[in-house]
C-alpha cells in the first residue's frame, strides 16, 4: 500500500519566481531521465524479483517510492518557480522583492515572457507543473526499461542513476537561487546513494556476468576489431585480460580478411 505524508523528504524552498528555469526543471518531472521515470522502471521491475529475489524487490520498491518522493520535490519546486503566472502576474512582479533592480514596464514584460518560455504553462496548466519534459514532450512509458532479469535491470538502473545525476549537474550551471541549488543537491546525491545501492544488489547475484543466463561463445568473446584506419590507440579494452571473463584479448586488424579465411568465422578456432 502506499499512503502521502504532506512534508516533503527535504524542505523545498526558492528565493523568488523563475519561469524559465522552471521549464528547465520538467526535464527531471516528465523527461525521460527525471524522477518519475526512475520511479515507475523500479517499480515495474520490481515484481518479476518478488519470487526469485525478495530482497532485491524490497530494495526496488523502497527506491521507487523515495523517486515518487523525489517527484513530488521536484514538482513542488517547479509550482514554487512560477508563482504568479495567472491573471495575478502582475500583481505578483509589482511586489516581488527583485522588481526594485528592474526597470519599469519592459522588465515586467520580459517576466511575462519568460514565464511563457514553455506556452503550455498558461495554455494547458494554468501556471501549473505539467507531466511533460523541458520541450513539452509529455512522459511516456516508453522511457521505462525492464527486462524481467535482474543481472539486466539492475544494470539499467545503474546508467539511469547515472544519466539521472548528470542532468542534475547541468541544471546547476542555470540558476543562481541558493534554495533551488540546496534541493538539487539533495536529489543529485540520492542519485548517487541508489547508484552503489543497486551496484551492490548486482554482487548479490552470483554468477552475474554475463548478464542473463545464457553463456557466450569463447571463439568471439575476446577479439578486438580495429575497424578504422589512421592512427591505433590501445587501451584495457584490447590488451591485457577482458575485465569479467579474464580472457587475454586478441587484435584483428583486417575483419574481411579473417572472414574469408574462416568461412565467415564459423571455422574460426
Amino acid at each position: 500500500m502506499f499512503y502521502h505524508v504532506k512534508e516533503t523528504q527535504f524542505n523545498v524552498r526558492v528565493s523568488k519566481p523563475d519561469p524559465r528555469f522552471a521549464r528547465l526543471m520538467l526535464e527531471q518531472f516528465g523527461g525521460a531521465n527525471g524522477e518519475l521515470s526512475a520511479a515507475m522502471q523500479y517499480f515495474v521491475q520490481a515484481y518479476s524479483c518478488k519470487n526469485a529475489y525478495p530482497e532485491i524487490y524490497d530494495m526496488l520498491m523502497d527506491i521507487a517510492a523515495e523517486e515518487l518522493g523525489h517527484l513530488e520535490m521536484v514538482g513542488a519546486t517547479i509550482q514554487m518557480l512560477l508563482s504568479g503566472i495567472n491573471g495575478e502576474m502582475k500583481d505578483m512582479h509589482d511586489n516581488a522583492e527583485y522588481n526594485g533592480v528592474m526597470n519599469g514596464k519592459a522588465a515586467k514584460e520580459e517576466f511575462i515572457h519568460d514565464a511563457l518560455a514553455n506556452p503550455q504553462f498558461g495554455v494547458i496548466s494554468a501556471g501549473s507543473v505539467i507531466l511533460s519534459d523541458s520541450n513539452g514532450n509529455p512522459w511516456t512509458a516508453a522511457y521505462i526499461s525492464a527486462n524481467a532479469d535482474p543481472t539486466v535491470d539492475l544494470r539499467s538502473n545503474i546508467a539511469s542513476e547515472t544519466r539521472a545525476k548528470i542532468v542534475y549537474e547541468y541544471l546547476f550551471k542555470y540558476t543562481d537561487d541558493p534554495w533551488v541549488k540546496k534541493t538539487l543537491g539533495f536529489l543529485m546525491t540520492r542519485e548517487i546513494t541508489h547508484y552503489q545501492q543497486f551496484e551492490a544488489a548486482l554482487q548479490t547475484i552470483e554468477p552475474n556476468f554475463p548478464p542473463g543466463i545464457l553463456q557466450g561463445n569463447q571463439k568471439y568473446s575476446n577479439t578486438h576489431y580495429n575497424m578504422s584506419k589512421g592512427d591505433k590507440y590501445n587501451g584495457p579494452w584490447k590488451e591485457g585480460e577482458s575485465t569479467q571473463l579474464k580472457e587475454e584479448w586478441q587484435v584483428c586488424d583486417d575483419a574481411v580478411k579473417q572472414a574469408d579465411e574462416t568461412n565467415g568465422l564459423l571455422d574460426l578456432e
